[in-house]
Order: C-alpha cells, then sequence, then structure tokens
C-alpha cells in the first residue's frame, strides 16, 4: 500500500486519543490527557463529517489541545491547591493552635491535637516552653519545633 493512498479514520484518531490517555496514567502530570481528548474530539468530527481533510483534521487536533491544555492550567489547577497545612515550611506553622489530649508527665511528653494536619500530622508529641502546667483540654500555641517534638506555650 502506497503512502499516498493511505486515508486517515475516525478510529485511528479514536485510538490515539485512547491511547495518550491511558498513557498519562504513567505520567500524572495532566498533559498527555488534553491531547488525547482532542484527538477523541476530532475522532468524533471525522466520524460525523468523514471527507474532512488530513491538515484540517491535524489543525483542530493542535487547537483543541492546546485549547484543553490552557483552560486546564489557567482556570482548574488553581482551584486544586491542597489547603491543608501538610507539607508546608515550619515557619507557616509558628502560632497555630492546638488543644491537650494528653498531659506531660515526669519522664514522657504531651500530646496535642491540631483540627488541620501540621506538617503532615495532626497529633504531635510537645513539652512546655514556660514552667506553667497545661490541662487536658487547654489550647497551647506553637513556638517552636525540637526535633520532632513541638515546643508549645499555653494559649489565652
Amino acid at each position: 500500500m502506497d503512502l499516498a493512498e493511505f486515508q486517515v479514520h475516525y478510529w485511528h484518531w479514536l485510538v490515539l486519543g485512547v491511547a495518550l490517555v491511558i498513557a498519562e496514567i504513567f505520567l500524572t502530570s495532566f498533559t498527555l490527557l488534553w491531547f488525547g481528548l482532542a484527538a477523541i474530539l476530532v475522532g468524533v468530527l471525522l466520524w460525523f463529517i468523514p471527507a474532512m481533510s488530513v491538515t484540517l483534521q491535524v489543525f483542530i487536533w493542535i487547537i483543541a489541545s492546546c485549547g484543553l491544555a490552557i483552560y486546564w492550567f489557567k482556570f482548574f489547577k488553581p482551584k486544586m491547591v491542597d489547603k491543608t497545612l501538610a507539607g508546608i515550611s515550619r515557619e507557616a506553622v509558628l502560632g497555630e493552635t492546638g488543644q491537650v489530649i494528653k498531659v506531660p508527665v515526669e519522664g514522657s511528653r504531651g500530646v496535642v491535637r491540631f483540627s488541620t494536619p501540621i506538617l503532615g500530622d495532626d497529633e504531635w508529641h510537645f513539652i512546655c516552653k514556660d514552667s506553667v502546667a497545661v490541662a487536658v483540654g487547654d489550647r497551647v500555641r506553637i513556638q517552636d519545633f525540637s526535633g520532632n517534638t513541638l515546643i508549645v506555650e499555653k494559649a489565652d
């Protein structure tokens, strides 16, 4: 078969689109997904308009791919920002308050629970900055870190 006689059918675009969408599973960048969806769109259009030229098909695929990718990065991706405090820097959590669930006693540290995770965890061991005693249910504020332990003070 001569390449000049080769004709692109709608199912070629559908197979390309599905292959790109499946390849996105391994990349997780949400880039190939849009190229795959654009190829599926061209396949559907070609099914309804079988006389469409290959040049027009490729042009529609490029425009649809770029349009979908821009739409994703401009409008949807910014709305998917992680709003928890997990994974943020140490300085950003200084001053956060939590509730004491276990009081520190001689030889052991207390445990404080936060309503949202702090650096990936909602419960942390703590020691008091001052010699002020805390009770279960008291609110404490993060002042510093000492390894994997919080240094806290009683919140007013």
